[in-house]
């Protein structure tokens, strides 16, 4: 079993995250931002991992600090649980419809981090979760995950559709890549 138990603490949060790559979609999620939560919970649902996340934030100041630790100690759990990385898939892919939303999500286990992140939104708040602080939570995830990873969405009016399929489509495309389909890293360096 794939799985990792991770306790972070700073001034700014408090986060206790256990990951199980090879689970059902179970989850439990309380991170003080009822948006985020919500989007994990799509993105536990739509990935088959099993995920609880325990986060005390400094919320009382904005989402940032904990959207962002979210992502770091989540990417760090999806590295972690990867080991070597021999066996698996390495790529994922996926196009998410969200009603009138549709979201391209690419990613590459690569072990080099990068972020390509494209999405316009309305609002400036979805919930009490600052939208910019989407792109730092993925931002945050491809640094520690070390994974090259594109969000687009291509077109879409609501912005809570365009926050989920992002999430759904992230779920769906790490899913995919961190299947195990060999018994070699899929690199001709022989490292990833």
């Amino acid at each position: 079993m794939r799985n990792i138990k991770i306790k972070r603490t700073t001034k700014e949060t408090d986060i206790i995250c256990e990951l199980n790559l090879d689970g059902s979609g179970q989850y439990s999620i309380s991170t003080g931002i009822g948006f985020l939560d919500h989007m994990l919970e799509l993105f536990a649902f739509h990935s088959g991992f099993d995920l609880t996340l325990e986060v005390k934030g400094d919320i009382e100041v904005d989402s940032h600090h904990t959207a962002e630790d979210i992502g770091l100690v989540l990417g760090e759990a999806i590295y972690k649980t990867l080991g070597d990385k021999k066996g698996i898939n390495r790529y994922g892919s996926m196009y998410l419809p969200m009603d009138e939303t549709l979201a391209r999500i690419t990613l590459d286990l690569s072990g080099r981090p990068y972020l390509f992140y494209d999405c316009a939104y309305q609002r400036s708040d979805l919930g009490t979760l600052d939208v910019q602080n989407i792109k730092e939570f993925f931002k945050s995830i491809t640094n520690t995950a070390l994974l090259t990873l594109h969000l687009s969405v291509l077109y879409g009016e609501n912005d809570h559709h365009k926050a989920e399929a992002l999430f759904k489509g992230f779920g769906r495309a790490l899913k995919e890549a961190v299947q195990i389909t060999s018994n070699q890293v899929m690199s001709s360096k022989g490292v990833l």
